[in-house]
């Protein structure tokens, strides 16, 4: 029988499960760019180029072996746009009687596939997607019964089932969290490695050739694209953070500094998240280097931690909650997302700093992420779906089941704190303390005689008078709320009109 097996463009491993017992004499594989998927959010130049460059280079790769792919490209002029249209045109133009894919990983794409297949009569077979290390069913095992969720109780279980740093029964060094070794600041004379980037080859220029052309007003630019686009490639960028950035990874995770997007940051979530390197790989690359010596503990598991923790347990989430976990809003936050979140044009050097990278690289390392763009939303009060939406668009690596629960849950605490334990608020002392964005900046975050004092300062102990009736009980806030019951009442006043006053600018265009 005539299959049609259908790749999307975050699947482009040869393991997918839609390729499995694929029949070279009868079946054909589909891929399509359509502009649905380039516009439901105006996603950054470079995280299209990506994807379709990526795409591209993978069906070439499919074509070697010999299999049969139909590819159509965005500016085909019969394209209708949406992947159902491609997927319904393809099959009549094969003369298939069966369809086969992988579970979309985002609910819009699986809500629209469900229906379609609804309306199909049931031609489209539906695979799972175990590219994960823990399905569906997994995660919902682990979450029956429990009023919050912690990662790192869910971390230690599939450390134990993967053996990941594992001696035996006990993790390896004694300590399930080496956290703690994972917040140093960056000294000022240690030397940053030259990060392996890919220069285009013809098929990604191609790429960038037509997504400026087709979409010429969407955020970013192309000059510094160098993504991985091949499995080669990938690997290649593995091998390298491996080497030349995991050693100091651990120590400097939560570090910043102006104008370095990357620092000792891995670059691999490109990778991952479309396919190209698979996370059981890159866990066992990280493992392998600190038993061989290579890197230290707190390196090793600091990595592991993100992909084998942080990466299932947000997917888990995402899957279990939604849809209804999109319109969280615990804090009530309804400010509008001001314009430099698109123009880094704003007297605050963290924040421009951050924003314009972004721009550049369609990156930025997840603190800047969480602590920068995420803290001032927070403190800010910034509408849960207009920052969701900036997230998911100016980030190559952002897909929905990967940000909306770090944004919603991490960033902005707008899930009350199903995910996260606390909301991850601060003032620019955080800043001063793991970067160098206050040094010169025209705000301070302990201003002196004739110093403007920095935006966030009013900002997070407003955050907290303002939502005292929801937090002043989490124990993890109890220091600052201490602090704030020593204040007088003409004391918070005062905060309270000069973050309103802080605000008041904000919308201006002025902070």
């Amino acid at each position: 029988m005539r299959t049609v097996r259908l790749v999307l463009g975050d699947q482009l491993t040869r393991d997918l499960s839609a390729l499995r017992g694929l029949d070279k004499t009868q079946d054909v594989v589909l891929m399509a760019e359509v502009r649905e998927e380039g516009t439901h959010v105006r996603h950054h130049k470079q995280k299209i180029v990506l994807i379709f460059s990526a795409m591209r280079h993978f069906a070439e790769a499919l074509r070697e072996e010999g299999i049969e792919v139909d590819y159509v490209r965005l500016d085909d002029p019969h394209n209708t746009g949406s992947l159902t249209g491609e997927l319904e045109r393809a099959l009549r133009r094969h003369k298939a009687k069966q369809a086969v894919m992988t579970e979309p990983g985002e609910w819009r794409l699986r809500a629209a596939f469900d229906a379609w297949q609804k309306a199909h009569n049931g031609l489209l077979e539906m695979a799972e997607d175990d590219r994960f290390f823990a399905s569906h069913a997994r995660f919902r095992k682990w979450a029956k019964g429990r009023k919050s969720f912690r990662m790192e109780f869910f971390y230690r279980e599939l450390r134990r089932e993967t053996g990941f740093l594992m001696e035996g029964d006990e993790p390896a060094g004694g300590k399930w969290n080496y956290d703690s070794e994972n917040r140093k600041a960056l000294p000022k004379k240690l030397a940053l490695p030259e990060r392996l980037r890919f220069p285009p080859d013809e098929t990604t220029r191609e790429a960038m050739a037509l997504v400026e052309r087709e979409f010429p007003d969407h955020f970013g630019t192309l000059d510094r694209f160098g993504w991985p686009v091949t499995r080669q490639e990938a690997l290649r960028a593995l091998d390298h953070f491996i080497e030349e950035a995991l050693p100091f990874f651990g120590d400097y995770q939560d570090a910043m500094r102006e104008s370095e997007a990357f620092l000792f940051h891995s670059l691999l979530s490109t990778s991952v998240n479309i396919g190209l390197l698979s996370p059981r790989e890159v866990c066992l690359a990280a493992e392998e280097a600190w038993r061989e010596g290579q890197v230290p503990l707190n390196a090793a598991e600091g990595f592991i931690r993100q992909i084998l923790g942080w990466r299932e347990y947000v997917r888990g989430i995402y899957w279990l909650k939604m849809p209804d976990y999109a319109e969280t809003n615990f804090l009530d936050a309804h400010e509008p997302l001001p314009d430099f979140y698109w123009t880094g044009e704003t007297k605050m050097r963290c924040l421009s700093d951050v924003v314009k990278q972004t721009r550049d690289h369609a990156y930025s390392h997840h603190i800047q992420r969480l602590m920068v763009t995420g803290n001032f939303a927070l403190l800010a009060g910034i509408d849960p779906k207009e920052i969701s939406e900036w997230y998911l668009a100016v980030y190559a690596d952002a897909f929905d089941w990967v940000e909306l629960p770090n944004t919603h849950g991490m960033a902005i605490f707008a899930d009350g704190g199903l995910l996260a334990s606390k909301p991850y608020a601060a003032s620019g002392a955080y800043i001063n303390r793991m970067s160098n964005f206050c040094e010169g900046c025209p705000y301070a975050p302990k201003p002196r005689a004739g110093q403007e004092p920095c935006p966030l300062n009013a900002l997070y102990w407003a955050f907290l008078v303002r939502n005292r009736h929801r937090l002043s009980k989490n124990p993890r806030l109890a220091m600052p709320y201490r602090t704030l019951e020593k204040w007088s009442p003409q004391r918070r006043n005062e905060i309270m009109k000069d973050a309103e006053a802080t605000l008041s600018r904000m919308r201006r265009g002025e902070l």
